[in-house]
């Protein structure tokens, strides 16, 4: 159990422990069973978190405005419209000004450029600072997912078999971020990771020696394969979302939508779940493009877990501001 953790940004998960995030899967624990019971856990009494969305958002809003105000505070929804950083505004004076307003900030920023741009925010910040989705990393969701996982399969998680595949969801570039969490990520549980694309469809090289050397330092193990059958094969997670061929087109939309339609079929049904093992779980960040990245009848059928999942973003990121908000000011 990892205390201390007050002040504490949370841009990537490897920028944790895993004693830290083993603390905030207990954390989370307990905060699932008070909600459960009707128990009110007011600890953030009168505490303000920013929420900056540079786009739309569903589970990761809702999760952290209920999370703030079933811990007694409040949420502040903020646009770069809306406020003065869409004009420009340095994030130095942006973050100097809502530190002495608020207790904590979350950044959405999926564009080019996001990270660097949170953490230029954390390096001015007096407060925790939340990625909340970047281009790079979406740590708010790996720990749902492993909160999710760990609850399948009774913590049980060492020489399991997590599989993450890409998709045919062909309407829009979608960022490498989650799948780079994941690979990243869930070596460090001892799971064997096993990452399955098209060519072309390859995640930032330094995120892979990152798994890598995850995998090698705790036991799990990581490998790479093209065909999504194989991947499936033996799997006891697979968890299947579409990004763009990013780093092969940059930013040229138009050719990397090209290309995703240019590798049709990779669709989680019924057939490539029954190539898991006899208790493998569908997992899905959502929104998941059903029909094109998985069929009706695994999404809301019995080996899919994608509300549970959606939940457990309630749960973790009331553990993530129960942990590190706390009284920042005096810190100040």
């Amino acid at each position: 159990m990892q205390t201390g953790m007050i002040g504490r940004h949370f841009l990537c998960e490897q920028d944790w422990t895993n004693e830290e995030i083993e603390t905030l899967m207990e954390v989370a624990k307990e905060l699932k069973m008070r909600y459960l019971l009707g128990e009110p856990v007011d600890i953030l009494r009168n505490k303000t978190v920013f929420m900056l969305f540079f786009e739309e958002s569903t589970r990761t809003r809702n999760a952290f405005e209920c999370g703030i105000t079933q811990l007694g505070g409040h949420a502040n929804y903020l646009t770069p419209k809306g406020t003065q950083v869409g004009h420009g505004e340095t994030p130095e004076d942006t973050i100097q000004v809502l530190s002495r307003m608020g207790e904590a900030v979350g950044v959405r920023n999926t564009l080019v450029g996001g990270h660097d741009w949170m953490a230029e925010l954390a390096k001015y910040s007096s407060i925790p600072v939340y990625n909340m989705q970047c281009d790079i990393w979406h740590p708010t969701q790996t720990m749902a997912d492993l909160l999710t996982i760990k609850e399948k399969f009774h913590d049980e998680l060492r020489g399991r078999k997590f599989t993450i595949s890409w998709t045919s969801a062909g309407n829009y570039m979608r960022p490498l971020s989650m799948a780079q969490s994941l690979v990243t990520v869930m070596p460090r549980f001892g799971m064997d990771v096993t990452l399955a694309h098209p060519k072309g469809f390859e995640l930032q090289p330094e995120v892979l020696e990152m798994a890598r050397a995850n995998a090698e330092r705790y036991g799990g193990s990581f490998n790479i394969v093209n065909d999504m059958d194989e991947a499936c094969e033996g799997a006891d997670i697979i968890y299947a979302k579409g990004w763009g061929p990013i780093m092969t087109v940059g930013d040229d939309e138009k050719r990397g939508v090209e290309m995703i339609n240019e590798n049709p079929g990779w669709c989680i049904d019924s057939r490539r779940m029954a190539l898991g093992s006899k208790d493998a779980i569908y997992m899905h960040c959502m929104p998941a493009d059903r029909g094109v990245e998985v069929t009706d009848e695994v999404a809301s059928g019995p080996q899919s877990v994608i509300w549970d999942e959606a939940e457990n973003r309630l749960h973790t990121i009331k553990a993530l501001m129960a942990m590190t908000m706390g009284n920042t000011h005096a810190r100040r």
